[in-house]
């Protein structure tokens, strides 16, 4: 593989740039003048590399099964980070055992620019980054490190709910349900109302994208300056149907704890805008609320269909991202 031609900033594909913009500067790398290539071959090109990023896996303390690594902004140049050191940036490589495993890190940054972009859900600032043989790698600021590198308070939804392996197997983040979750914020966040609003948008938006993966622990509470918790920076939003054969939502038992269905769901098997009524219902938002909140992904967002034409993603994978987004929009708006 070499370093593709850039047509678009690989962090906020705005049209016209052979490297990153200004704003995704800015908004990823405090400003600094970083190179969209890292000084890096891809651990499989060189023993060295390989050695190295496998110093780095043991060090890093994020959970989850694809492949992640450290780094740190020294000056204006991305590094793996060294024993004892903080890191600041999240790396995720090609992972491996999945179809279209070297489209993974252009679709998650994709549906997490989607998502800001064109839904306004606060999101971990991100971008694509390229090794020096230009296979690419998502990057990702983190939320969970503060500028003097102290860490403020995280929680997943994993444990807010008590969950673990040992106590409820090995599908643990899965076993619940998202009117659980609500529950859960109900009770551990001040500003609930608000943050309902923020978690509503965010399950219809996985919904919309075919994010199959939002389990337990990629939803969190964050503590703020204040020392209360709000839902954190959402992450690790992809469209998991390009490469698996999954079901439309991550947890077992889908939207409603009592096992819901709405007369579309069991006419077609498919959810559909009643269900997602029912559920900003049991989240206790007001109809008029909802309806406004509901609008954004009722209405034909060009945008979306544009990040997806500008994006990373080769052009068959463009093509079923679009198809099944199309898809989805079109089970919202049935009535």
């Amino acid at each position: 593989m070499s370093l593709p031609q850039i047509k678009y900033c690989p962090g906020t594909l705005a049209n016209g740039f052979e490297t990153y913009s200004r704003n995704c500067l800015n908004r990823v790398f405090d400003g600094k003048k970083v190179s969209h290539v890292l000084p890096y071959d891809p651990p499989e090109e060189s023993e060295e590399v390989a050695e190295k990023f496998l110093e780095n896996r043991k060090r890093i303390s994020i959970s989850g099964v694809q492949e992640k690594l450290s780094l740190v902004l020294e000056k204006n140049k991305l590094r793996l980070t060294r024993e004892g050191e903080q890191g600041t940036y999240i790396l995720k490589p090609i992972p491996g055992d999945l179809k279209k495993v070297n489209q993974i890190p252009a679709n998650e940054h994709l549906t997490m620019q989607m998502a800001r972009q064109v839904y306004g859900i606060n999101t971990a600032e991100n971008a694509l980054i390229f090794f020096s043989n230009g296979d690419p790698a998502y990057i990702t600021k983190r939320f969970d490190v503060k500028e003097d590198g102290s860490k403020p308070g995280v929680e997943d939804f994993a444990s807010l709910a008590g969950k673990t392996s040992e106590n409820d197997g090995a599908d643990f983040k899965y076993n619940y349900s998202y009117e659980e979750v609500g529950e859960l914020i109900r009770q551990y966040v001040p500003a609930f109302i608000v943050e309902l609003e923020k978690y509503f948008q965010l399950v219809v938006f996985n919904y919309l994208v075919s994010n199959g993966d939002a389990h337990l622990k990629n939803f969190s509470l964050l503590e703020t300056a204040n020392g209360d918790y709000t839902l954190s920076p959402a992450y690790d939003l992809i469209n998991t149907r390009i490469h698996v054969n999954d079901t439309d939502f991550a947890l077992n038992e889908g939207l409603f704890k009592d096992g819901f269905e709405s007369d579309e769901a069991k006419t077609n098997g498919r959810v559909g805008l009643q269900d997602f009524q029912e559920f900003g219902k049991r989240l206790g938002i007001k109809e008029q609320r909802m309806e406004k909140l509901l609008n954004p992904f009722r209405a034909k967002q060009n945008l979306a269909e544009s990040l997806i034409q500008r994006s990373f993603l080769n052009p068959e994978t463009k093509e079923i991202y679009l198809k099944e987004y199309q898809f989805r929009w079109k089970q919202i708006n049935k009535t």
